[in-house]
């Protein structure tokens, strides 16, 4: 639970107010006026007219949290979050939110020496030149500590 609270927590405050002031306006909205003037949902049992609407107004909320994470999440990836929002907003059926964690950035880590965001793919930092992780000789790609052979030219490494 700790691990999603601190994922909840990047989502910015001004999402939180418009999630929330979206959801329970779209719910008492439905409950006040559309509900009401409907001639087959005001026979409704009022337990079933409550969970109807703030069922809605649930979905709504999340939808825009959603989209909030994306946000925050791309703008901390290092990605385009203007293009993540607005395709998160914009694609119908949620397309766009599958989209974004499907094909989202793996999160950067810092440089042990300058400190700086870098890919965890990266096998030097683009600030200082540090070696982040073990390189193949031969092809200069990056290795997993505890490799005999390079998994893409081939060539020995030394152990």
């Amino acid at each position: 639970m700790n691990r999603f609270s601190d994922e909840l927590r990047i989502i910015s405050p001004v999402a939180w107010a418009i999630a929330l002031l979206a959801g329970s306006g779209l719910c008492l909205l439905l409950m006040f006026a559309a509900i009401p003037s409907d001639h087959q949902l005001s026979h409704w049992p009022l337990i079933g007219k409550i969970c109807f609407s703030g069922g809605l107004g649930l979905v709504l909320t999340a939808v825009i949290l959603l989209v909030g994470y994306i946000n925050a999440d791309a703008r901390r990836r290092g990605m385009r979050y203007v293009m993540w929002t607005l395709l998160a907003i914009f694609l119908p059926n949620s397309l766009g939110i599958i989209l974004y964690f499907v094909l989202r950035d793996p999160l950067p880590v810092r440089c042990r020496k300058c400190g700086a965001p870098v890919q965890p793919t990266f096998t030097f930092c683009p600030q200082c030149g540090t070696e982040l992780s073990g390189a193949c000789p031969a092809c200069k790609r990056a290795i997993d500590p505890g490799w005999k052979r390079c998994a893409f030219c081939g060539g020995a490494l030394a152990s």
